[in-house]
């Protein structure tokens, strides 16, 4: 059975999971989902359309699923799907999606997320993600798996975040971030391969210093043709996955636009179809 603070209000429509913790002065909207063994430990907010899963905490004054902050958003239903095990901050704010957008923000499993940090419509979140305090994603901004993204950074819309990327802490980041590499700055630029996220992951020093040759050549090294140089790193270091996701990311932003993958779907009817909310009817809000 769940533990309910008396001073909670709870929308009847709210599904609540078993040995789920809701906390004093917590408010939970229509349409809502708490999973199995989920803490809501006092003051949060869950607006509506939102769905939580297990074993997740979520600390005081945060906001999940409010409405997203967009003029294009006008009162359709849309959503914010989150998964398992994610810590949720002092003051967070995740918003839902946009029509717009594919309907939908989206965190994966197993993240942190610490004080004050946004999330904006239309998100997509991998999951053993680190966000520090302040951070600040824009809309459609997909962050890939283990990314860590430094205090105070701020992240342009449709920004790609690579797997195990690494933001420095107050950088402006208004272009894709690869996998496996490192950016700081205002604005953001490569400043070298994130060894330790490889080697906690328990890749070989050879793949290790395979990545330190690619941010040389690639990121480093000026002139040249960057399709010339993909090809000659796919040719050098076939064996290695990394090298293989690496330079797949670099060749989609560079046929994106102002350095991001993403701004060349904006519009995109696939894009719009994205997301579980596409079988919602497209009723305004209640």
């Amino acid at each position: 059975m769940p533990t309910i603070h008396p001073t909670a209000i709870i929308d009847p429509s709210t599904h609540i999971g078993d040995h789920v913790t809701i906390g004093p002065w917590c408010v939970i909207g229509p349409r809502c989902s708490i999973g199995d063994s989920t803490t809501l430990v006092s003051h949060v907010h869950m607006d509506r359309d939102t769905t939580l899963g297990n074993e997740n905490i979520l600390h005081p004054f945060t906001i999940v699923g409010g409405p997203p902050q967009d003029k294009k958003f006008h009162g359709e239903r849309t959503t914010l799907v989150i998964g398992d095990r994610n810590q949720i901050r002092e003051f967070a704010s995740i918003h839902r999606g946009t029509s717009n957008g594919g309907g939908v923000t989206t965190i994966g499993n197993d993240n942190l997320i610490m004080g004050c940090v946004h999330i904006a419509h239309d998100c997509v979140i991998g999951s053993e993600v680190i966000a520090a305090n302040n951070a600040m994603l824009a809309g459609h901004v997909t962050v890939g798996d283990g990314a860590n993204i430094g205090g105070g950074a701020g992240l342009h819309h449709f920004v790609r975040v690579g797997t195990r990327g690494f933001i420095g802490a107050m950088a402006r980041v208004s272009k894709d971030v690869p996998p496996y590499m490192i950016v700081e700055g205002n604005p953001a630029e490569v400043r070298g391969h994130n060894a330790i996220a490889m080697r906690r992951l328990g890749l070989s020093d050879a793949e290790v210093d395979a990545m330190k040759e690619a941010y040389k050549r690639l990121f480093r090294d000026r002139g040249g043709n960057i399709l010339e140089k993909i090809a000659s790193l796919r040719n050098d270091f076939p064996a290695f996955a990394t090298m293989q996701t690496l330079c797949e990311a670099v060749l989609e932003t560079v046929g994106g636009v102002h350095g991001r993958a993403q701004e060349a779907t904006r519009g995109d009817d696939k894009r719009q179809r994205r997301g579980a909310s596409a079988q919602l009817p497209a009723t305004p809000e209640a």
